[in-house]
């Protein structure tokens, strides 16, 4: 798998909501703010094709795109990713990091702990 850049995730964000076979002008809409040519999101759609993220079939006259990366597989993907390159694969750098630079309440401390609790108790 590899990182994709942000203009592609947006498409593959918009797919993953939809749950189900979307059609191009549906993905259209949703990017609307963008103001992306029809050219644009085509070659989007055609590269994410081409790196097997999504399948394209013909419905009528308009193409159907369907997810074939899980948005999960991919979350995990890039997680996974970016704690290894930016905090040398330690867990703890990154949570300590996220932390010291969120300015963390009382409330949040706990309910992070209860979740590490959490995680315990089901391994």
């Amino acid at each position: 798998m590899k990182r994709l850049p942000d203009s592609e995730l947006e498409v593959m964000l918009i797919i993953w909501k939809a749950k189900k076979p979307v059609l191009r002008p549906e993905i259209e809409v949703a990017l609307k703010e963008k103001n992306w040519a029809i050219t644009t999101l085509n070659s989007f759609l055609s590269r994410l094709i081409e790196k097997g993220f999504l399948s394209c079939r013909k419905e009528g006259k308009w193409n159907v795109y369907t997810a074939l990366v899980k948005e999960e597989d991919y979350l995990e993907y890039e997680n996974n990713s970016f704690v290894e390159k930016l905090y040398g694969n330690s867990l703890k750098s990154f949570v300590a990091s996220v932390c010291q630079s969120m300015k963390m309440e009382d409330r949040d401390i706990q309910e992070l702990q209860e979740f590490l609790e959490t995680l315990k108790r089901g391994r």
